[in-house]
């Protein structure tokens, strides 16, 4: 199963990491939808401990993306998709829009259910109303 990856845009997938990281940066500050997420979760955030951790919380939340990245990246080169060639990056944004929404949605969808709380997702859809 080890394979070699030097087939890979190493590149790439660092910058999309960086991008996904970004746009949950933007998702979750003051020009979208932090006032709300801090009122689903009921954070005080005037308690000093509400802070502690964020650096390991950033940190491994980057990696995360960054494994997420290098996959969908594995994934579009074993499907033939190339972002040098004709179509290849709008076969791209389609091919990760579906793993979006088919994979990372239906699982902290799950995480909701359990939850037994109203969805951030319905949340976030109110906020932007």
């Amino acid at each position: 199963m080890l394979q070699n990856f030097d087939y890979l845009n190493w590149v790439a997938i660092g910058v999309a990491a960086l991008a996904y990281f970004i746009l949950g940066a933007l998702w979750y500050s003051k020009v979208l939808f932090v006032k709300r997420w801090i009122a689903d979760l009921k954070i005080d955030v005037n308690n000093p401990d509400a802070k502690k951790g964020m650096g390991m919380m950033f940190g491994g939340s980057f990696v995360m993306m960054l494994v997420q990245c290098l996959a969908l990246a594995i994934l579009a080169e074993r499907l033939g998709i190339r972002g040098g060639e004709a179509g290849g990056w709008m076969s791209g944004i389609k091919l990760g829009a579906f793993c979006g929404a088919c994979f990372s949605a239906a699982s902290v969808w799950v995480n909701y259910l359990y939850e037994k709380n109203r969805s951030a997702f319905f949340s976030s859809m109110e906020a932007m109303q």
